[in-house]
């Protein structure tokens, strides 16, 4: 069998440079491309003090290294065309969240990753930290229904805002951002989601009067639990309230309680968006008093892994699927889920209605 697999990386600012990094430096992989319409891939080779082959078009890279395994971490209206294209050609994909700008889009990738037979996974990326997954299981524990409450308002400016405003000719934030989190909330109770809500705001004229850069969406499970997701992006966006990470039920509540994550000036910082630090277990159980009967615990966990960790471990997890033949129809089913509630909460904010799922 096949040992080390060759990848061409479609897509070399942020997300694509961090995926690059993980497999330059892990065992396994070879770089056999990267792919970009601006100077990106030139600062990636620089960073990673390389000289991978360049390619400006996706199609003739495509053709002309012949890969194992394509990353895309281009813009999501590119997602499905690219895709189905790299499958086409024999491939297995990784790809950023969200799998595609449209729920039809994503099936579609989905439908070729089966008709090819080759391995798809999509670039949930909290589902590789310990810390995350240690704060979905204790949810569990906390009786139903839930309230789960999260945020991720990022006052961009320089560069992170050209990324925005980019993103935001197709997709909204709580779309893009909020198919991490409605992940989550799906993790965290087995509850079906059976509608949604949700509010939104245009606050610059720097993206399409379509758009919006402010939403929170409000999610409803069929046992009574509820979630909310807020994001906002932008330079006018407060830097006060970017990182909520709370659930609560009737036995009690988990937080995710940053300290250096909600220092001053770092909400754009992708570090911060994924940084937990500690967690908070609070025990509701009263006595005749109705004072409590359990202190709360502190729990830190010793693994603490950084952005750049966290993207290597998805790597590893996308090696490990290609090699071992993993059935990952759970983790598409899961993905084309949390887009379409996305979607669901889009259309609430321009519809100025409730949604049923």
């Amino acid at each position: 069998m096949k040992t080390v697999i060759n990848i061409l990386v479609v897509g070399c600012g942020n997300m694509g440079a961090s995926h690059a990094r993980a497999y330059h430096d892990l065992a396994g992989f070879e770089i056999v491309g990267l792919v970009s319409r601006g100077t990106s891939k030139t600062v990636l080779n620089k960073s990673l003090n390389t000289n991978y082959p360049e390619f400006d078009n996706f199609e003739q890279a495509l053709l002309v290294t012949k890969p194992d395994a394509v990353c895309i971490s281009t813009y999501p209206d590119t997602h499905e065309n690219y895709a189905i294209k790299a499958f086409e050609a024999g491939a297995h994909v990784f790809i950023e969240k969200p799998l595609a700008d449209t729920v039809l889009g994503a099936q579609h990738v989905i439908d070729a990753a089966l008709r090819y037979q080759k391995k798809l996974v999509v670039g949930y990326i909290l589902r590789y930290h310990p810390s995350w997954e240690k704060f979905i299981a204790i949810s569990r524990t906390l009786g139903t229904p839930l309230v789960m409450r999260m945020n991720l308002n990022q006052q961009s400016h320089g560069y992170m805002w050209n990324v925005h405003r980019n993103l935001m000719e197709s997709l909204s934030p709580i779309v893009d951002c909020g198919v991490h989190y409605i992940d989550v909330m799906c993790q965290m109770t087995d509850a079906k989601p059976i509608r949604v809500s949700a509010i939104g705001a245009r606050l610059t004229t720097d993206i399409p009067e379509t758009n919006y850069n402010y939403g929170q969406l409000q999610l409803h499970f069929d046992d009574g639990s509820v979630g909310w997701y807020e994001a906002g992006w932008g330079p006018m966006v407060s830097q006060t309230a970017f990182f909520v990470k709370d659930v609560f039920g009737p036995k009690g509540s988990v937080s995710i309680v940053p300290n250096d994550a909600v220092k001053e000036g770092v909400s754009d910082s992708v570090e911060a968006h994924t940084k937990t630090e500690s967690i908070r277990v609070h025990h509701a159980n009263i006595d005749v008093d109705n004072e409590f009967l359990k202190a709360d615990e502190w729990i830190r966990l010793e693994d603490e892994p950084t952005h750049q960790d966290l993207c290597n471990r998805e790597q590893l997890f996308f090696q490990k699927a290609i090699i071992e033949d993993m059935d990952l129809t759970k983790q598409a089913e899961d993905a084309i889920n949390s887009l379409r509630i996305a979607f669901a909460c889009d259309e609430a904010v321009k519809t100025k209605r409730i949604i049923d799922l």
